[in-house]
């Protein structure tokens, strides 16, 4: 059974940022996916008269580019997005901030327990009748409440629909009265060198308007979200952009601001390397939060992968060691149906290079359940095309229906946050546990909501599904290894 190294703020690790609406990164981070140049880019001249196909402002009789008439159809979509939380705040009279006799006895005075935080970001319009706005989780993340300014002046009080960590996308509503709505583009279409220009409310200055060219895409590695598919653009974005729109030259919304890029930190400024989540990505979660009330349904092969060595890579006739080599394919699961075998090796997904078992993990990630999937694998050195279906990703099983031995215990999916954790700590996954009914089996051999399982005696796992997997056959003894905050490591008998 793998060894853990401490992890002593497990439980806190799913944070991409503090609270607040912006996220700039200061730690260097491999970027994937190099740019690719583009050729056909026509001339800047051109690019910006063909904008939205609006009369051009003339200087001398002359016509002259200029992004205004488009950005007079865009700025009234993108608003201003306030949240604010409550939180306790330690009293220094410790244990007895709240004895009132304490506090006469020494002249004391009320110490308020309390305080609000609040934080700024931005958010884009998208569905004017039903009152949508799209913003980024950590712009509304643990939020108590959330309002929103329009461009016109007027502040609305705004209700959160739901929020999705893994790919920091957020829904908020607001009344729909007189709002306007930004028409949304495909992202799948961009190319670097594209002029974009990026529309939110840096530092709460107010609306801004900056422009630059997209710089890549397809972007991961960013430690922002766990799945990723970044437009990296070179277009300021600033704190407070964090939601705002990323627009193309015709106005149509084809990015949600999300993070930049700086060494330094934040307070140190724009250095032009911005990023952005596909507007694709972006509604396709949106339209799963409003449909099914917040929740996030993810499709998944269903397969147990491990990265390709170079030893691995000879034995297997490849020639460098990339891809996710299949180690276990779940009963009925998609890629059992579609024939995928332990010992072959996916090299491409749609299309999209797969160098280890995380990116396969990402793409599927990014696709939802029924979705099609064309695989492009090595079996016993022979290329192969393999074509599945994805099933819906497992979220949570009842221990007693695995084992009698977990009866009274709940166990689900890790957030990917703290399955990155987990892996950069020497565990390939594992499970967290949910409820456990106070007397139960699962409770008398010492397991606790929280506790993380990662490894036992009933096999390798790294996910729930090959948790579930695992209990294909029954071990005489199961123990089972789990990390709990505050404690550390622990070896459970389970009885």
């Amino acid at each position: 059974m793998p060894a853990m190294r401490p992890l002593p703020t497990l439980l806190a690790l799913t944070a991409a940022a503090a609270f607040g609406g912006f996220v700039a990164l200061g730690l260097f981070q491999g970027l994937d996916q190099p740019a690719q140049a583009r050729e056909d880019v026509p001339p800047t001249s051109a690019v910006l008269s063909a904008t939205a196909g609006a009369a051009l402002p003339a200087a001398a009789g002359q016509p002259v580019p200029s992004l205004a008439p488009m950005l007079k159809r865009v700025t009234p979509a993108v608003v201003s997005v306030y949240s604010r939380r409550t939180v306790r705040v330690a009293s220094p009279l410790g244990p007895f901030a709240n004895d009132p006799m304490f506090r006469r006895l020494f002249g004391i005075p009320d110490i308020p327990q309390e305080r609000v935080e609040r934080a700024l970001g931005s958010g884009v319009i998208i569905d004017a009748q039903r009152g949508l706005v799209l913003t980024n989780h950590h712009v509304v993340e643990n939020a108590d409440g959330v309002s929103v300014s329009l461009a016109d002046g007027r502040t609305l009080e705004a209700e959160f629909l739901g929020s999705d960590p893994d790919t920091d996308v957020a829904l908020i509503r607001i009344p729909a009265k007189d709002l306007t709505q930004i028409p949304l583009g495909d992202s799948k279409q961009l190319q670097v060198g594209d002029f974009v220009v990026a529309v939110g409310n840096p530092y709460g200055l107010g609306q801004t308007v900056t422009s630059g060219i997209v710089s890549a895409v397809g972007r991961t590695g960013i430690p922002v979200a766990s799945f990723q598919n970044f437009i990296q653009t070179d277009a300021s974005i600033n704190p407070g952009n964090s939601g705002g729109a990323l627009v193309n030259l015709q106005g149509q919304l084809v990015g949600i601001n999300t993070a930049s890029f700086n060494p330094s930190g934040s307070m140190a400024g724009n250095i032009g390397l911005g990023f952005a989540i596909p507007i694709d990505l972006a509604r396709n979660i949106a339209e799963q939060l409003y449909t099914n009330k917040g929740v996030v349904r993810r499709g998944t092969l269903g397969v147990a992968t491990q990265d390709v060595t170079e030893r691995l890579a000879e034995g297997l006739g490849l020639d460098a060691p990339r891809g996710a080599l299949v180690t276990g394919v779940y009963p009925g699961s998609a890629g059992a149906a579609a024939g995928l075998q332990p010992g072959d090796v996916i090299l491409q997904a749609n299309g999209q290079r797969i160098d280890n078992g995380a990116a396969l993990h990402n793409f599927e990630g990014l696709q939802g359940v029924g979705s099609k999937v064309t695989l492009d694998v090595r079996r016993a050195g022979k290329p192969l095309k393999l074509t599945a279906t994805l099933k819906e990703q497992l979220r949570q099983v009842d221990g007693g229906g695995l084992d009698p031995r977990l009866d009274g215990a709940t166990f689900e999916e890790l957030d990917e946050a703290t399955r990155q954790t987990l892996r950069a700590n020497g565990a390939a996954g594992g499970v967290q546990v949910g409820e456990v009914r106070y007397g139960s089996r699962a409770w008398a051999a010492g397991l606790r909501p929280g506790d993380i399982v990662f490894a036992g005696s009933n096999g390798n796992f790294s996910d729930l599904a090959g948790f579930r997997s695992s209990f294909g056959k029954r071990p005489a003894q199961l123990v089972l290894v789990i990390w709990r905050e505050g404690v550390g490591e622990i070896r459970l008998l389970m009885r």
